[in-house]
Order: structure tokens, then sequence, then C-alpha cells
């Protein structure tokens, strides 16, 4: 399919497009692309760009990777589609990041191809893949993780989790940051340090934090954050965008002139004479 990038919707088809791709590969399952549209729809309701609270959660978030002992971030179907590079340029910017793939979906196939998606993006090591232990209290799949990484992680990064595994991770004692769309969802409630922003702008943003942070020396600490008030500064802003569509007037249009009636053949303004 040829996109124009003049399309208003240039991007939004372009990202459909590497889903769909993605899916007859084999990374993507077709409950991932569900996902994705809701995903999308809150988006629009965000008016597609970070907000200030969500740039707020970003730099709160690089601060906690840096400053954790064994951070790592959890990749899923929809992740290594949209964010490959961008999960790797994460690894680049927190040093001791691991990469670890996790799927409520799994298969042995999938995990290897979501696996080599990741390296040729430039992880150096991704794990995962082959998993060495169970988080306890989860029935799916997503219970299998690498004792290296998520099991024994400190800091535990989900974009587009599920709220299962993200009070699961809490109840082992580790701090969750969250990527999700969607104020309301349970990972968004959930999450210690929820981002409502879209996965690819929040993990450029957080990358982009963590280096700048490193460049300037801070030193970095896990701070308090306010997570419910992250989310109710998310639904405000999708308060008053509705609010202010709701309001908006749609553009006048002139009248169109009524034409005069024609008047019947041989009745002009003149008196007929009767003959």
């Amino acid at each position: 399919m040829r996109l124009s990038p003049r399309h208003p919707r240039y991007r939004s088809l372009r990202v459909r497009e590497r889903l769909a791709a993605a899916h007859r590969d084999g990374v993507v399952v077709p409950e991932g692309l569900v996902a994705h549209g809701r995903g999308e729809a809150f988006d629009y309701l965000l008016g597609e760009r970070s907000s200030p609270s969500a740039r707020r959660a970003e730099r709160a978030a690089a601060e906690w990777l840096l400053a954790a002992r064994h951070p790592v971030v959890s990749v899923n179907g929809n992740v290594a589609a949209l964010a490959a590079s961008e999960v790797a340029a994460l690894a680049r910017a927190v040093p001791g990041l691991g990469v670890e793939v996790n799927l409520f979906h799994r298969t042995p196939r999938r995990a290897r191809e979501i696996g080599r998606r990741l390296a040729r993006a430039g992880v150096a090591e991704v794990l995962g893949v082959r998993p060495t232990a169970t988080i306890p209290g989860l029935p799916s799949d997503r219970a299998k993780v690498d004792r290296r990484g998520i099991y024994d992680a400190d800091v535990c990064l989900v974009p587009l989790e599920d709220g299962d595994r993200t009070g699961a991770l809490r109840a082992l004692g580790k701090r969750v940051i969250a990527i999700d769309l969607n104020p309301l969802s349970r990972t968004s409630r959930t999450a210690d340090l929820p981002i409502v922003d879209e996965v690819t702008r929040a993990l450029t943003a957080i990358s982009k934090e963590a280096v700048r942070r490193r460049r300037a020396h801070q030193k970095a600490k896990i701070r308090p954050f306010d997570a419910a008030g992250a989310l109710s500064a998310a639904l405000r802003r999708i308060d008053e965008r509705l609010t202010r569509a709701a309001r908006a007037r749609p553009p006048t249009r002139r009248p169109r002139a009524r034409a005069s009636p024609r008047r019947a053949r041989g009745t002009s303004g003149r008196r007929r004479r009767t003959p």
C-alpha cells in the first residue's frame, strides 16, 4: 500500500501497516491489533502529543531507571513491532538496563522472532527468549520470566502491559513504571509510576532525559511519584479537549438565495387585453 506523506493520517496509517506486517511475521497476535486500536482511540482524545503531565512522568521514569540496582524493560509483540529501535536506544541510554521478552500469547517461535527483531535493532543481549523462572500467582504465560531479568529486577518498565502482571510484580516488591495510553486501565492504576503517552514518544523522551542527566552528572534517586495526580491530569486533559470539541460550532454557511418563482408564460407584468 502506497501512502503519501501529505496524508493527514500518514503516521497513523504507517503504524497500522507496520503492525499488520508484524502480524504476518508472527510477531503480533490478533489480540494485539485490537489493543492497539483501543490505545489509538485514547491518543486521539489526548491530542496525539505528550502532555505536560506525561513529560513529568517520563523525566521521573528516567531518574528511576538510572537509580535502580537492576532495571529491566519488558517487551511484548506490539512493543517489538512499533518500538524496537526505541528500546535499543533506551538500553544505550541507561547502563545495565536489561531487555526481556515477555508474552501473554507465548510460543517458542514467536519469542525467538521478537528476540531477533530486538537484536537487529541493536539490543546487545535479549533476555526471556528461554524463560528460567516463574512469577508466582500468575496463571498466564506472562509468569514465565528470566531469572537474570525481570525476576531479579528492582525496577521494571512495562510498556503496553496487562494489569495482572503489573500487580504481581508489585506484590514481589518491585517498582513498576507503566506506559499506557488509557488512564483508566488496571495497568495505569496499579503501576507505581504510570506514563499516559504513546509508547514511541514515551521511550524516546525517557532516553533523552537519561542521556541529559548522565551528561550533566546529575545524581539519580528514586523519588516519590504522585501516580494518582498523573492519572487525574490525563483525565482532565481528555475532559478539556472533549469540552472544547463539544462547544465548537461548525462553520456557518450563508443560506442560498431562493430563486424567484417563474412566471407562467404569457403572464408578464402587463395586464393582458381581452380580445
